[in-house]
């Protein structure tokens, strides 16, 4: 299951999906630390399975940032395309990644 919260905005939106077995969780590793437990709300608006997971990426307005973590959230982000696995970080052995679209003005 995968906590999925779709931040929009006027520029866009932000996708922000996390396994929902992390979503209390601090990761460190060295002086790296990724707090999902304090930033929880950032992520868990539904819980959801990947079918549904895909199904709201997909009707998301002009996605332009996405923040994933998890074995099940990349999972869904690499089958959608949204991400590269050469982009894929770890932390604790969890993977993560951050997703952007770039535009320059014309």
């Amino acid at each position: 299951m995968i906590y999925i919260r779709i931040h929009n905005s006027d520029n866009g939106s932000v996708v922000a999906m996390c396994d929902k077995t992390l979503i209390d969780k601090v990761l460190t590793e060295g002086e790296a630390v990724m707090d999902i437990k304090t930033y929880a709300s950032f992520y868990n608006e539904k819980l959801v399975g990947k079918d549904e997971a895909k199904k709201l990426i997909g009707d998301a307005d002009d996605v332009y940032s996405a923040n994933i973590v998890g074995k099940e959230s990349v999972a869904v982000a690499l089958e959608m395309k949204m991400i590269e696995e050469e982009n894929v970080l770890r932390i604790q052995e969890v993977p993560y990644a951050h997703a952007y679209r770039v535009e320059y003005p014309k």
